[in-house]
């Protein structure tokens, strides 16, 4: 019982990062939780990602997956579906007497938290790995490769003792190897073939440039903003010509509400040296069009101004000359 942590992530769940293969995700991974807080209560959540973008949930009230998008379901079948939940679902319950009958046999005490991922990745030329990890406590405890259980060396004598009993079980690893170098990877293909018009779609980026508060007297923070863009991989750097800025600091990539993303990425520089800088952004959906927009040049935050402004300008006049007529109209009638 103590492998099914690992075991049943292997099973709704895939994951890894490629981007050779396809323009868009190439790994299937679920990740769980679980938190024992006492010998009678815990709780658990589990979500399912296709790299960075959440297509599964679990809801533990019913026992069932959550499908965050039509085609989450793969090419599985109703059937297989439900016997995963089944599955799932029997692992909960059973999980937490088992778990607790191990607190007192390592003397682990409460409350504590176990951490889970498993899934797998499809590589250039179409091959596909897979992987299984634990956590206790938010140290690496064990993993499962090479048909076998691994102790980490964060996880100290528990991790070896664990591995040592999981051994015995070699119908339960065999379960596992088959999760993992099957139907995991028949999931994956599945889901990335259900999806592909959505996962694959190309959206290109925006770039503008601003400034922050001086980090310092004669110092000035340089800002290029880069926005929209899909899928999530991009290159962003700040340049004189040709020359990268090695004082270039990239910000978190983090998603729009429409499903694209965005970016900040800072340069602080001494005042007056900004002259000649340009920020240049590559992204797939680009080609070889690289975005290239230059300090103190108006297609900067002065033209996305003037771009807002003088389309509002015309529209104003338009309808200025428009209610002038209609009265001048209405003083002939």
């Amino acid at each position: 019982m103590l492998l099914l942590p690992l075991l049943l992530l292997a099973v709704i769940v895939p994951g890894g990062e490629n981007e050779d293969a396809f323009q868009g995700p190439t790994s299937y991974r679920s990740i769980q939780t679980f938190t024992i807080a006492n010998g009678t209560w815990a709780q658990y959540k589990v979500s399912g990602w296709l790299d960075d973008f959440q297509i599964h949930g679990w809801d533990n009230d019913s026992g069932k997956a959550i499908f965050l998008k039509p085609w989450s379901k793969g090419n599985f079948s109703n059937e297989e579906l439900i016997e995963l939940e089944d599955l799932f679902q029997a692992y909960f319950i059973g999980l937490t007497k088992e778990l607790q009958d191990y607190v007192s046999k390592v003397q682990t005490e409460y409350p504590f938290v176990i951490q889970c991922i498993g899934g797998c990745e499809l590589h250039s030329g179409k091959s596909i790995g897979s992987f299984l990890r634990g956590a206790l406590g938010g140290l690496d405890f064990a993993s499962f490769k090479n048909h076998s259980c691994a102790p980490a060396p964060e996880g100290g004598s528990r991790a070896q003792q664990f591995c040592a009993f999981a051994s015995q079980y070699k119908g339960i690893q065999g379960i596992i190897e088959t999760l993992l170098s099957d139907t995991c990877p028949r999931f994956l293909l599945g889901v990335l073939d259900a999806g592909k018009a959505e996962l694959q779609r190309q959206v290109k980026p925006e770039a503008w440039l601003s400034s922050d508060p001086s980090p310092g007297p004669g110092r000035l923070l340089l800002v290029c903003h880069v926005s929209g863009f899909y899928p999530k991989p991009v290159w962003v750097m700040w340049m004189r010509g040709e020359q990268k800025q090695s004082g270039t600091r990239q910000g978190d990539t983090v998603p729009n509400a429409d499903g694209t993303w965005y970016l900040r990425v800072t340069l602080d520089v001494t005042a007056g040296e900004e002259t000649g800088l340009s920020c240049r952004v590559k992204h797939s959906s680009l080609g070889d069009q690289d975005i290239i927009v230059y300090w103190g040049h108006p297609t900067s935050v002065s033209l996305i101004f003037l771009a807002i402004l003088v389309p509002s300008l015309v529209l104003l006049i338009c309808l200025a000359l428009r209610f002038l007529r209609r009265r001048s109209f209405q003083s002939i009638s």
